[in-house]
């Protein structure tokens, strides 16, 4: 009797022990959430810029080396470094007694042939001269008028004066010192009218235009605008750099020599779709953004354009502006999974 009690008990266990593992217990589903931050999608406008560093110079036409036609001694300087002066105005003055000298003997000279000629006149006049002694006559008087013109044009060029409208950037030299032909008394230069001068390389100037827009940013921080007025055929081959030139505004503030960043706008796109950059994730060669949808949130994938600050181009099937996607903690996101968005 026992033997059979003990064999149904065994029976009964081994019945439970079948049911248990052949019938696992389902377990609860656990729903993981992330917490997340989200932005909606905006449109923006879209520039793309090409940067560098310039120098800025002044135009060609825009500057000056002041030098002496004549050797002598500067006697007066009319102006001071940094003074603005206009074209035709006297700047320096070289000395002019050995000019008035000279003045004076042709003034004399002139002088006598004038009463010659004036006899001769007279004598002619009357017959009384023969035609031989007429004409040297006047050819003397024209002889010494031509001397005297020649002598004061000498004279003039002792007097040196601005060749254009300018600042004085410099003066080499002071009242009493001898200077020789050719020396260079000061530069002049036409503040107002400076360009840019910006080494792009050369793979990058196939996009550059005349005429482009450019922002320019000086040291202080101002902003200063401009266009392409220039650009170089020939490529620095040292530098793979080809010379781009810009214009700048007339009252810029900008020195020469003075360096500055340069932005050359080189493509606009308005109205386009944007998100921050935060948003992007780049896996396997795709770009992806998540897409809030309730409290849930679903990767797409998009193409990405030009970069302005802190927001990227996108575009995609279903994107629109005003669509929330996940900004802090999309990267690393699964595919679609609940999100929390934190405040």
């Amino acid at each position: 009797m026992k033997y059979g009690f003990w064999l149904i008990i065994a029976g009964i266990i081994g019945v439970m022990f079948w049911k248990i593992n052949a019938e696992p217990v389902a377990e609860p589903e656990v729903i993981t959430e992330v917490s997340v931050q989200t932005a909606s999608i905006v449109k923006m406008n879209f520039r793309r810029f090409i940067f560098g560093y310039g120098l800025v110079e002044p135009e060609p036409a825009a500057s000056a080396k002041i030098a002496v036609p004549l050797a002598g001694i500067v006697s007066q300087i009319h102006c001071r470094e940094g003074q603005l002066v206009k074209k035709g105005d006297l700047l320096f003055e070289l000395d002019t007694r050995s000019s008035d000298a000279l003045i004076a003997k042709a003034g004399v000279a002139v002088a006598f042939a004038e009463k010659n000629f004036a006899r001769k006149q007279q004598l002619n006049a009357s017959d009384n001269v023969s035609r031989k002694l007429y004409d040297e006559a006047e050819q003397l008087l024209q002889a010494a008028r031509k001397d005297l013109l020649s002598v004061q044009t000498q004279r003039e060029l002792l007097q040196i004066k601005a060749p254009l409208s300018g600042t004085v950037a410099a003066i080499h030299f002071k009242v009493g010192e001898a200077v020789n032909l050719n020396t260079v008394l000061a530069d002049l230069i036409d503040l107002r009218r400076l360009h840019i001068a910006v080494k792009v390389p050369s793979v990058e100037v196939t996009d550059i235009r005349l005429g482009q827009f450019v922002a320019i940013t000086a040291g202080s921080g101002a902003n200063i605008t401009g266009s392409v007025t220039l650009i170089g055929a020939q490529i620095d081959q040292l530098t793979d750099t080809i010379l781009v030139r810009a214009s700048v505004v007339a009252e810029s503030g900008l020195r020469p020599g003075q360096f500055v960043s340069v932005g050359i706008l080189v493509e606009e796109r308005p109205d386009r779709l944007a998100v921050p950059v935060a948003s992007v994730v780049n896996k396997e060669g795709s770009s992806l953004i998540a897409v809030v949808d309730g409290d849930s949130a679903v990767q797409q994938t998009i193409k990405t354009g030009l970069r302005d600050g802190g927001f990227i181009e996108v575009a995609g099937a279903g994107l629109v502006e005003g669509t929330v996607v996940v900004t802090e903690g999309a990267y690393g996101l699964p595919s679609k999974t609940r999100v929390k968005v934190a405040q």
